[in-house]
C-alpha cells in the first residue's frame, strides 16, 4: 500500500524549506490567496532540489481573507481564474525545466466545488483546457472529483490529516474551535483510519500551522510503522 503526501506551500509560512524534503506533491500558491512570483520561484526551485512533485494551488483573488471567504463569481470567472493560475505557474515551471503533475484548489474555492457541480465542473474545465494530462485533487467522494473524471483528468481523492470531518465526510468549517487537529497522535491515527478504508490516494498536511514540521515528521514515522509507503500520485 502507499500513499501520496501533499503541502500547500508558498503561502508565506517559515517551514516550506524544512517540509519540502518530507512531502512528495507540493501545492504552490499562484498569487491570488497568497504569494507572488519571488515566492512561487523559490518554492519551485525546493521543489527541484527535493525532487518533490508541484501542482498549482489556485485560489480566490482575496488575499485579505487569504482565500477563505466564499466570492460570488460565475462559473465562468471561476474557470478563468483557476485557468490563469494555472498559467503563471506553469510558465515559471518552464524556466526551470520543470512540468506540473497536478492542480489542487485552495480554501472557500476547494470547499464550494466538493459541494457545488457547477464551480466543480468550472474548475475541471480549467483544468483540462490547460493541461488534460495534470492530475485534479479534490475532497474524497466530492463533486470535485466527480467532475474531474468526468473531464477524464487523472483524480487523487484527497484526506486531511489535521482538519476534523463532519458525518457527511465534510470538513468541519475553520470558524467552528474544533476545526483543527492539534495532536500529532490524533491526526496519525485518523490518517491511518481513513487510508484503510479505501478512499484515499493523497494527504494533505497544512504547511502554515505552527507545528507542520513536527505532524510531518509524525505522520511519515505512522505511515512507515504501518507498511504504508510515501510516493507521489500517479494515475
Amino acid at each position: 500500500m502507499h500513499i501520496d503526501l501533499n503541502c500547500d506551500l508558498g503561502e508565506g509560512a517559515l517551514h516550506d524549506a524544512e517540509l519540502m524534503p518530507l512531502i512528495t506533491s507540493a501545492n504552490i500558491a499562484c498569487g491570488a490567496h497568497a504569494g507572488n512570483l519571488e515566492t512561487m520561484t523559490r518554492t519551485l526551485e525546493l521543489a527541484r532540489l527535493h525532487g518533490t512533485a508541484v501542482g498549482a494551488h489556485p485560489g480566490y483573488p482575496d488575499p485579505e481573507n487569504f482565500g477563505r471567504k466564499e466570492l460570488r463569481l460565475s462559473a465562468y470567472e471561476i474557470g478563468e481564474e483557476v485557468a490563469g493560475q494555472i498559467f503563471i505557474l506553469r510558465e515559471l515551471a518552464g524556466l526551470q525545466q520543470m512540468e506540473l503533475h497536478h492542480i489542487k484548489p485552495h480554501g472557500a474555492l476547494y470547499n464550494q466545488a466538493a459541494r457545488d457541480p457547477v464551480i466543480a465542473a468550472a474548475i475541471a474545465g480549467a483544468v483540462y483546457k490547460t493541461n488534460p494530462a495534470l492530475a485534479l485533487y479534490g475532497l474524497a467522494d466530492s463533486e470535485l472529483i466527480t467532475a474531474g473524471k468526468a473531464r477524464g483528468l487523472a483524480t487523487a481523492r484527497e484526506i486531511f490529516a489535521d482538519r476534523r470531518y463532519r458525518p457527511d465526510g465534510s470538513l468541519v468549517p475553520r470558524s467552528q474551535p474544533d476545526a483543527l487537529i492539534e495532536d500529532p497522535a490524533e491526526a496519525c491515527a485518523q490518517t491511518l483510519r481513513l487510508i484503510r478504508s479505501g478512499i484515499a490516494d493523497t494527504v494533505c498536511l497544512h504547511g502554515d500551522g505552527p507545528h507542520a514540521v513536527e505532524f510531518a515528521l509524525a505522520l511519515r514515522q505512522a505511515l512507515s510503522d504501518a507498511g504504508i509507503e510515501i510516493k507521489r500520485f500517479t494515475p
